[in-house]
């Protein structure tokens, strides 16, 4: 591991504080490429205007029609919490302004895999409706939509994944990787795509005086639900993201929030009064998540839709239920997937044993819903790309393997994919995702060409130095900031993908150490001289009496009594 600090541009930093940000937020702000004040605005008006989002005028026309006439519009979703969110955002939204029949459908993970199938359109078909939205999926659904046409369906799709070689033939589609797209944050989720969809639609129906400006509903109240979902589906946070997401939580932590999102801090034994990204990334998110992985993502959707306290309390708790159970599964499924993952290492030049370029796992035992979360788990732990895969449990697809995949930077998964498929034709039944995740199906027949194939390309693209985990950190931190107020003034900031948590990184010295709970080291430091507490999550090696560490700023609370301490992200020896 290699503890590398982020370039501080010291005349931004001056910059900013002359306009009045803190000087330890100037700094943490000037190291994500932040060069004015005026990019810290969050405010709604500084939104990327939805008509540079290539289909959503003719989206808003296409449904402002619709619900002209009293059309039955049905919602495809997607099983995890970027397609949850974007599922309630749509019924919600469409509902609130005047849409009379507005139902949803949501895969199954197993039976129905990913995506706008055929037999899903023809289900949404036989439920009687007139309209097919799809949200957070459908760009790569051909056949889907073509079937869906067929049976006379008005198609509209909203998605956010790079689209393959051919587009579906829908009647409008609205996605910002689609070719010729202009739209700036082509990072938004799918949530934020609906979210945009719904601005458009509110513009249209103005125009055609449904209401006017002081008349028309309130969209701000599905922020909180845009905020979750983009943060749990980690697309990198742009400055348009920023803004989505600040606006969700600054409702949140008011107050003002869907039942089930309320419900979900409850279960989750949060405060919603001090949300913060992290919630909606380790807390929320994994909670609805686990509905699609183990059970029925209906269960979430309808936590997020309910308006009534109880219900959504009731189904909060089931959604934690799950998550407990998902918790038991993968960690039986992480121990098997090392193990495997341990007996691919090669002897390199200097007799050292090593992982392969790329991993690629598999087990009869595993479930096919929690390959993604062991992927990330074995990626973090070797710094290699990783796909685990679990058999079908699709009725007649016995033989396929279902793989989800997790990349380092450097390594563009889809596209490695892509060269995989080139190289070995008849390998890769079907694929797609983006750079840092994807998912693919194989036959079990096929698996050890594709592991061998995955690592054959990841070790033409990866240079040594890319193969060795780097993080980035803000350098040293003054003894000064050493100060709770600020631990509460950077946790009330938006971090996460693409504009990372300030990571501080120093020697210091390692006064003593002890396991906690047989899995976490609890560390007493001196820093700059000064004692403080350390904790560092799932690691059990011990750490030498002087060691460079990277770590961030947290507050622990003992007996009422709040205190600084270090959460250790890493070490270089």
């Amino acid at each position: 591991m290699k503890i590398v600090a982020r370039d501080i541009p010291p005349r931004t930093v001056w910059a900013l504080e002359q306009a009045g940000v803190h000087p330890l937020l100037a700094r943490l702000f000037a190291a994500r490429g932040v060069r004015a004040k005026e990019e810290l605005d969050d405010g709604l008006a500084r939104l990327l205007p939805p008509d540079t989002l290539r289909g959503t005028h003719e989206a808003a026309v296409l449904l402002a029609d619709a619900m002209a006439l009293d059309k039955r519009l049905c919602i495809v979703a997607d099983y995890d919490c970027d397609g949850a969110t974007a599922c309630a955002v749509g019924v919600r939204g469409l509902r609130l302004l005047g849409a009379k029949n507005v139902s949803y459908l949501v895969p199954d993970r197993v039976v129905d895999g990913y995506g706008l199938t055929p037999p899903i359109a023809e289900r949404v078909a036989d439920s009687g409706a007139d309209m097919l939205i799809t949200v957070d999926n459908g760009i790569a659904s051909v056949e889907g939509v073509s079937a869906a046409k067929a049976r006379g369906l008005q198609v509209l799709v909203t998605d956010h994944h790079l689209p393959g070689p051919e587009l579906p033939v829908a009647d409008v589609l609205v996605n910002p990787n689609q070719p010729g797209c202009e739209f700036e944050s082509k990072s938004i989720a799918g949530v934020g795509v609906m979210f945009y969809v719904l601005l458009a639609l509110r513009s249209e129906l103005r125009k055609r005086g449904v209401f006017d400006v002081a008349t028309q509903p309130k969209l701000d109240a599905l922020l909180p639900l845009v905020a979750l979902g983009t943060v749990a589906d980690v697309v990198k946070l742009d400055a348009n993201n920023r803004r989505l997401v600040a606006q969700g939580l600054r409702r949140i932590r008011a107050g003002a929030m869907p039942a089930g999102v309320a419900a979900l801090f409850k279960a989750a034994g949060r405060t919603a009064a001090v949300a913060t990204t992290f919630d909606f990334g380790f807390a929320l998110g994994p909670r609805i998540n686990a509905a699609g992985r183990l059970a029925d993502m209906t269960l979430g959707i309808e936590c997020l839709l309910t308006d009534d306290a109880g219900r959504a309390d009731e189904l909060a708790r089931m959604l934690d239920g799950i998550n407990r159970e998902r918790r038991d599964i993968e960690g039986g499924m992480r121990d098997q997937a090392l193990l495997l993952a341990e007996s691919l290492f090669a002897t390199d030049g200097e007799g050292i044993e090593a992982p392969p370029p790329a991993i690629s796992v598999f087990d009869a035992n595993f479930h096919e819903g929690v390959v993604g979360i062991v992927a990330s788990r074995i990626k973090d732990r070797f710094h290699r790309p990783t796909f685990v895969f679990a058999a079908s449990g699709a009725p007649g697809k016995e033989q396929e393997l279902k793989g989800s995949g997790r990349s380092i930077p450097g390594f563009h998964l889809r596209d490695a994919l892509d060269l995989v498929a080139k190289r070995h034709p008849g390998v890769l039944l079907r694929f797609g995702g983006h750079a840092m995740a994807a998912g693919c199906t194989v036959a079990r027949e096929h698996f050890k060409t594709f592991e061998q194939g995955l690592a054959q390309v990841a070790g033409e693209w990866l240079a040594a130095a890319a193969l060795t985990r780097q993080i980035e950190t803000d350098g040293p931190i003054a003894r000064e900031y050493m100060r709770i107020d600020l631990v509460d003034t950077l946790h009330k900031e938006v971090w996460g993908q693409g504009f990372a948590p300030p990571t501080f990184s120093e020697e210091v010295e390692v006064v003593s150490q002890r396991l906690v709970g047989e899995k976490h080291l609890a560390l007493k430091l001196k820093h700059q001289g000064q004692p403080i507490d350390a904790i560092w999550f799932s690691h059990t090696e011990p750490l030498p009496p002087k060691v460079k560490l990277a770590f961030r700023l947290d507050a622990d609370e003992w007996q009422g009594v709040r205190r600084l301490r270090f959460l250790v992200e890493g070490a270089e020896f």
